[in-house]
Formats: structure tokens, C-alpha cells, sequence
């Protein structure tokens, strides 16, 4: 399963705009798998190193344990309100992540992702690698939605619908 640098070098400009997204919020959203399969949504923070994506968490969090038994997850960038209309509004767009998550458990590569301001004691981090990429936004007319998806069988293909 390629990871986000292999899909940033076959989707340069879907790369960029997904981690536009990806940036433009602090915390994200993490879908996990519990123990008897049900979903688990966890507030999470991305980070980018050595030109892939990565997430932490606090050792032993449910999330860390969830990852750890099956890998398996989706994030999501984080979303604009509406306006107080109803209507689109100021929304941008979001971005979509799907694929494993990988455990690095190497001291060094830890204390790399982690960086020195992160939190002190034990972490977990994983490497993001990606079996699907995805942006939402509206057209340019703001009258409907253009979806673009990434997989690494399919490359890139778009989808406009109203």
C-alpha cells in the first residue's frame, strides 16, 4: 500500500490540495475499528516528516489499540462551517484518507515524528499509507459538488454531480 509520498509523486496536484485540507485544520478526524468491529471516531492532529504522514497518540490510547489490532482507517481533514443559512457558504472542501496505518516503533524515527516539543513519555506513531485519497468542494458556479478520488489502481478520476 503506497504511502503518502508514492501517492504525492503519481497525484502531484490532488497531493497538494489534500494536504491543503489537511493543514488548513489543527484536528482531524480518525475513524478506527473497536475490538467487535464497530466504529470508533477519535480527534487526532497529523504531521508531515520525512515526506509522509503520520499520526501520534498517547500510549495505550484506545485509537493507538484500535490501530494496533487492525489497522485499518479513515481520516478526515476537518470542515468549514455552512453559512448561517444553510447554505455552502464559506466551505471550501474536505479531504478523505483511507488506508493502514503503520506502528513505527524504531526509538529514533519515534523521537523524529514526535519532534522536540512533543509531549514526554511513551508514544505510538504510525505511517499513514493510503488504498484511497478523495477531495469534496463545490464547482466553480457553487451549484454542485466535484469529487476526485485517487487510488493507486485507478489513478485519479473526477466526478462532478449537482
Amino acid at each position: 500500500m503506497p504511502s503518502w509520498s508514492v501517492f504525492a509523486a503519481a497525484a502531484p496536484e490532488l497531493a497538494a490540495e489534500v494536504r491543503m485540507r489537511l493543514d488548513a485544520h489543527v484536528h482531524k478526524t480518525l475513524a478506527t475499528l473497536r475490538r467487535d468491529g464497530a466504529p470508533r471516531i477519535s480527534g487526532t492532529e497529523t504531521a508531515w516528516r520525512e515526506d509522509d504522514l503520520w499520526i501520534g497518540s498517547m500510549w495505550q490510547a484506545r485509537k493507538a489499540l484500535d490501530l494496533r489490532r487492525d489497522p485499518r482507517f479513515a481520516l478526515h481533514s476537518g470542515s468549514d462551517d455552512p453559512a448561517p443559512d444553510g447554505g455552502a457558504g464559506g466551505w471550501t472542501g474536505d479531504a478523505k484518507l483511507a488506508g493502514v496505518a503503520v506502528e513505527v516503533e524504531d526509538p529514533e524515527t519515534v523521537a523524529r515524528v514526535v519532534g522536540p516539543d512533543g509531549p514526554p513519555g511513551p508514544a505510538h506513531v504510525f505511517r499513514l499509507d493510503l488504498r484511497e485519497v478523495s477531495t469534496v468542494r463545490l464547482n466553480d458556479a457553487r451549484d454542485g459538488i466535484v469529487v476526485t478520488v485517487w487510488t493507486p489502481e485507478g489513478g485519479v478520476r473526477t466526478v462532478a454531480r449537482k
